[in-house]
């Protein structure tokens, strides 16, 4: 009967698994898809534990207590705001911890592996070590600790194209010499040479893609040590991450009309662009306004679209919002939110925000849903948002984000823009949304600003 606990609870997880992922496509599910990802992992780790191989439980309840110490203090700790780099690291220590498996499991039992074990256990650790470093990169760039300008230098494409099918050479070299723990090795060094060096060209726009490509990486390096260890659900889901992730990141690169290619090797999105002169000035170009101004807009508005960026998730307006909305529905507003794909710094950032917020899921649209609204609206109410709603986009083939889908913000009747400074955006680039004539510039930190309308809107 033990026996059977373990294809059981398996079976079980991987079904949770699967039914997360669905659920996780759409923001009213997603806290229930996250539900059934945790409760299939318990059930997994589990079965695991009542697995009759397991000898000793001493080293298992450290590793337990710690990680989840860890774990919890970075759940209630780390805002929102931080999620990103919370999410590379988490990425950065299971490529790590797969790699690790690799290397004990050759440790341990060497020559004696059949093929596809040693084919699967170099993958794994070439994998989970490029994982390792280039969740670390991407953590550092977006954390501020490296630029997050490309860092670019002569031949580094062919460079890290060479690296990349020198571990193919090494690992096809390995399955024929499995004895040879320098190839092994040798496969693992690269991966982490890789894993720095490809990530370091990429600029601080490109990081949400950056983040959901290595979580696919680590997916494939946790079916790799499914493999090695003739664990089932390991591969089960390490093929849902894998292949969820990768999927995802295509999905992102089309958001931004950019290809997969370009992303990675297209060194884009400077990050710590210097601003325009004449916007730091706030000089005539544009249209600086005060809160008194922006609320005799609001208090006109009968029907007005919210668009967040990642300034709303910087200051941590997403609750003020919720109250300057709720004044202005009891005022007879229609209001709606406009989400874009790529908004914020890591996939499905706003709609997270929005729903912590307890803003309602059918006042929150996509961009194919939502974009022929503005037109037919009173008020736009920007808030932190910037690359997004830029109508160069749209109109200036010369520009660096042409072609990239954006919000029609510009066609609104009146628009509103919250934010810090006239910094420009990821991308570096100027808004020419900002010098419009129907545009007004509220500066300062969102939240306070936000408070501050919902003062006048109920005064």
């Amino acid at each position: 009967m033990r026996g059977a606990i373990l294809p059981i609870s398996y079976l079980i997880a991987s079904v949770c698994f699967i039914l997360a992922l669905q659920a996780l496509s759409s923001p009213k599910h997603a806290r229930k898809g996250n539900l059934l990802g945790a409760v299939g992992m318990l059930v997994a780790v589990i079965g695991t534990l009542l697995h009759q191989d397991i000898l000793t439980f001493k080293w298992i309840a450290l590793g337990l207590i710690l990680g989840s110490l860890i774990g919890g203090a970075m759940s209630i700790w780390i805002p929102m705001t931080k999620m990103p780099e919370r999410i590379a690291l988490s990425h950065a220590f299971g490529g790590l911890a797969a790699a690790l498996v690799g290397v004990s499991e050759y440790h341990h039992r060497g020559a004696s592996l059949d093929t596809v074990i040693i084919v699967a256990l170099g993958l794994e650790v070439f994998l989970g070590f490029l994982t390792f470093t280039g969740s670390l990169m991407a953590f550092g760039k977006l954390q501020g600790f490296i630029t997050g300008a490309p860092i670019t230098y002569k031949g580094q494409n062919a460079t890290n194209i060479i690296m990349f099918f020198s571990a193919l050479v090494l690992l096809v070299a390995f399955a024929f010499n499995p004895g040879a723990a320098g190839l092994f090795y040798g496969m693992g060094a690269l991966g982490l040479a890789v894993g720095v060096l490809a990530v370091l060209p990429i600029g601080g726009a490109d990081m949400p893609v950056v983040i959901s490509l290595l979580n696919s990486y680590a997916g494939l390096a946790s079916a790799a040590t499914g493999f090695a260890l003739g664990n089932y659900v390991l591969i089960i889901a390490g093929a849902l991450d894998g292949t969820s992730g990768f999927l995802l990141s295509m999905k992102m690169s089309k958001a931004m009309n950019r290809s997969f290619a370009n992303v990675l090797f297209g060194a884009f999105g400077t990050g710590d662009a210097a601003p325009d002169a004449g916007a730091a000035a706030g000089g005539a170009r544009y249209n600086l306004a005060t809160v008194e101004d922006a609320v005799g807009v609001l208090d006109a508005a009968q029907t007005l679209i919210v668009v967040p960026g990642y300034g709303m998730a910087v200051s941590q307006a997403q609750h003020a919002l919720r109250d300057l909305t709720s004044a202005l529905e009891t005022k007879g507003t229609k209001i709606q939110y406009a989400v874009h794909p790529v908004a914020g710094r890591m996939p499905g950032h706003m709609n997270v925000l929005l729903a912590e917020a307890n803003i309602p899921y059918d006042q929150i649209f996509d961009l194919d849903e939502i974009n022929d609204e503005f037109s037919r609206t009173d008020a736009v109410l920007v808030v932190g948002a910037n690359d997004v709603v830029n109508p160069a986009a749209k109109t200036n083939p010369g520009s660096a984000i042409y072609g990239m889908p954006v919000f029609n913000v510009d066609q609104a009747r009146a628009i509103i823009v919250l934010k810090r400074s006239m910094n420009p955006g990821f991308s570096g680039l100027d808004n020419d949304l900002f010098g419009l004539p129907n545009t007004m510039m509220v500066l300062g930190d969102a939240k306070a600003t936000i408070k501050e309308l919902t003062a006048g809107v109920r005064g």
